[in-house]
């Protein structure tokens, strides 16, 4: 093992300020802890000190080695901390120091013997030495060591004694969970910025990520027992009674992605509240203290979250069927005229029909964790039939409640089934088997049956009315509509704002109206490709890092990723918001002028083909991209 692989990006600290020993060393104790190899950080100290007053660690040069052996620590670490200001270490010392380089060693062996070896064999270098001061930054200083030991060593291990590794389960001191309704910017983007900021405040952080590929790092048992506490951001509902007992942070996964270090030291501070789940297994209520307006959009986004797949899927093959048909065969049967477009229309109805069911049970489960998805589900699928009790008799036909009726359906099933749960709580316990198994389905379905029953016909005629509203706007309203639905898919990049004028998207797509579809789709790809122009051909107005990371704004724009803009938004809210509503605006209006419609509520450049009138989108899309591009650069000024 060489020497640089006990350091540590979280165990460095270049920048310290401390007035005297104890500060140091206290920052020394707490780096090193970092590591996960120590058991009883106070032990540890402790022998630090008695090592302290056997003789000092001072070496000269500036630099202090305190080091000490104890069963406190499971194999061997260093932490490094370089001093704002020199201090005077102890009083026989004979000049300041600014300079600490810490060991943790196991009792066995003589580990620490042949690590302060090799160590001062580099330290004995003052060229090197000067180098480490001048660096600017914790990345800088370990680079420097690297090498000066590959130049002095090569790859020769420090030791010939065998050396304890670090486990995969190693205790981190925070973890977390990040979480977004699509599950496919704001997830990652949050999980990104918090390792980075436990980086930066040497904090060990593990954070698993519940994606639209499913969960990843998945948190063990073993990590949240042994942790300090956690953060969840997220805008859906995770897997929370897990976490019962612990400090728990529970905010909005925007707040994982802008204020990360805040999250983090509420945690490692003690300022973390206690969470007590309220639920045996399941999914739990993530706040139960959030306002009503946040606890409506979790629980609807828990929903969309959930049905997007199938309306994606789904959309994307109906659209497919109509590209392959032969419309000349038979116009009143376009979408199945030929084989392959049959089969393809058909299997794309089915997933498609999922959508309102889907929609509601999820919707309901959020509410009332999975007792409530049975109803949610029967909700919802009589929401998408339409059946009234006038309908039963044939006094009138049926009519689907569609979006609004299914969002209804879920709500309502939730809460039927919350209220059937505290109704119940007072039963024999002998009886808990029966309460989920046969109450819950049985009562829930009915009750939430009945109600659909009543609700549809009013739900219906809404529906209608905004059918029939929708097609009669003329050239002008359309355009404004547009406008205002792609400019909304500007405002917040994947927030509240955003997922409004997409849920009115997709609502609108249920009901056969596909260009409203395509002037939100356009508006939200315009706030990244907006900024790659500008990045691209203005760099002036950028660092040097944002020009860089340009380029992928291409990318996640085309794909329909609104996020890619947060970072530069974030950055620079008074410019990039204006400009990207700007030039969303402008792409959603022209995209109603040109008469462009879209079946797939998602994929980007890759459903391009299943365009109406794709050409004519594509300039939508360019011409908004680059009004975008010059109002924000207008807007700018040139960096140094």
């Amino acid at each position: 093992m060489r020497l640089i692989e006990l350091f540590s990006r979280q165990a460095t600290d270049v920048n310290f300020r401390a007035d005297n020993k104890d500060q140091v060393i206290d920052r020394l104790v707490d780096l090193q802890f970092t590591h996960g190899n120590i058991t009883d950080k106070e032990v540890y100290k402790k022998a630090i000190y008695a090592r302290e007053e056997e003789f000092s660690t001072y070496v000269g040069n500036g630099i202090v080695v305190p080091h000490a052996r104890t069963e406190a620590v499971t194999r061997p670490s260093l932490a490094v901390v370089r001093l704002a200001e020199p201090i005077q270490y102890n009083e026989d010392d004979d000049g300041p120091a600014d300079f600490f380089y810490m060991i943790a060693a196991p009792m066995n062996g003589s580990l620490h013997v042949d690590i302060l070896a090799r160590l001062m064999n580099l330290l004995a270098d003052e060229d090197f030495v000067e180098k480490l001061r001048a660096a600017g930054s914790e990345e800088e200083l370990l680079d420097l060591i690297d090498k000066a030991e590959i130049e002095h060593f090569g790859d020769g291990s420090f030791t010939e004694e065998e050396i304890a590794q670090a486990e995969d389960d190693s205790r981190y001191r925070v973890l977390a969970v990040t979480a977004c309704p699509t599950g496919i910017a704001h997830t990652y983007m949050a999980a990104e910025n918090l390792q980075k900021a436990g980086q930066n405040l040497g904090v060990s952080i593990k954070v698993e990520t519940n994606g639209s590929g499913g969960v990843k790092n998945l948190l063990t048992a073993e990590e949240i027992a042994a942790c300090d506490g956690i953060v969840v951001a997220a805008d859906k509902n995770v897997d929370m009674d897990r976490f019962d007992g612990k400090p728990v942070v529970i905010t909005r996964v925007a707040d994982g992605i802008h204020k990360p270090e805040e999250l983090i030291r509420t945690v490692t501070e003690g300022k973390a509240p206690v969470y007590h789940a309220q639920n045996a297994g399941g999914s739990a209520e993530t706040s139960a203290g959030q306002s009503a307006g946040s606890a409506f959009y979790k629980h609807l986004m828990n929903g969309v979250s959930h049905m997007l797949p199938f309306v994606v899927g789904g959309g994307i093959l109906i659209a497919l069927a109509f590209l392959l048909d032969d419309y000349s065969i038979d116009p009143s049967n376009f979408g199945t005229n030929t084989p392959v477009a049959h089969v393809l229309k058909e299997i794309g109805g089915v997933a498609f029909g999922f959508m309102l069911p889907i929609l509601a049970g999820f919707i309901a489960m959020s509410i009332a964790d999975r007792p409530g998805l049975v109803a949610g589900f029967v909700g919802g699928a009589i929401a998408s039939a339409g059946t009234s009790f006038t309908s039963l008799t044939g006094k009138s036909a049926a009519v689907s409640a569609g979006f609004l009726g299914a969002l209804i359906a879920g709500f309502a099933a939730g809460y039927i089934v919350q209220c059937l749960k505290k109704l119940t709580e007072k039963m024999p316990r002998s009886m808990d088997g029966i309460r989920p198994m046969l109450i819950y389905p049985l009562i829930g379905t009915l009750l939430i049956g009945l109600f659909m029953f009543l609700i549809n016909p009013v739900m219906g005629a809404i529906n209608t009315w905004i059918a029939d509203l929708l097609n009669s706007m003329g050239s002008t309203s359309k355009v404004l509509l547009g406008a205002v639905l792609g400019g909304m898919m500007s405002v917040d990049m994947g927030g509240p704002i955003n997922k409004a004028a997409y849920v009115f998207g997709v609502a609108a797509l249920g009901s056969g109206r596909y260009d409203v579809m395509a002037a939100v789709m356009v508006g939200g790809m315009v706030p990244p490709i907006a900024i790659a122009l500008s990045t691209t051909f203005f760099p002036k107005k950028w660092t040097a890092e944002e020009r860089n990371n340009g380029f992928v704004n291409y990318i996640m724009g085309l794909c329909f990723i609104s996020e890619g803009a947060i970072p530069y938004a974030a950055a620079d809210p008074i410019r990039v918001i204006p400009s990207c509503i700007v030039g969303s605006a402008v792409a959603g209006a022209l995209s109603m002028i040109f008469g462009c419609t879209l079946m797939a509520p998602h994929g980007g450049v890759f459903v391009f083909p299943t365009v109406g009138s794709p050409f004519l989108y594509i300039v939508a899309l360019l011409i908004g991209s680059a009004v975008g591009a010059l109002m924000l650069t207008a807007l700018k000024k040139n960096r140094e």
